[in-house]
């Protein structure tokens, strides 16, 4: 693929859901979603993504600090851009 980009996208568990996740996700060139994957971490907001993501996905690198946004449903949420490191 070319011309991808990847985000880590987490969240804060507004609706009471209790499901604490965080995403990764692939987009193209015109921001269109390509794939994305989840995985389970014990707290809402972006250290316990980092955390986690760090043991997960060691090898995933967050390029960018985390951007603060709040959805329409009022959920509130985070997003930053990531790269696979060299093995």
């Amino acid at each position: 693929m070319t011309d991808t980009r990847m985000t880590l996208t987490c969240y804060t568990d507004t609706h009471g859901w209790g499901w604490k996740h965080v995403d990764l996700f692939t987009h193209d060139a015109e921001g269109n979603e390509l794939n994305w994957v989840h995985w389970l971490v014990p707290r809402d907001g972006p250290d316990a993504a980092d955390e986690v993501t760090a043991r997960v996905e060691p090898l995933l690198r967050r390029t960018s600090g985390w951007r603060h946004s709040v959805g329409a449903s009022g959920i509130e949420f985070w997003e930053a851009d990531v790269v696979w490191d060299a093995p």
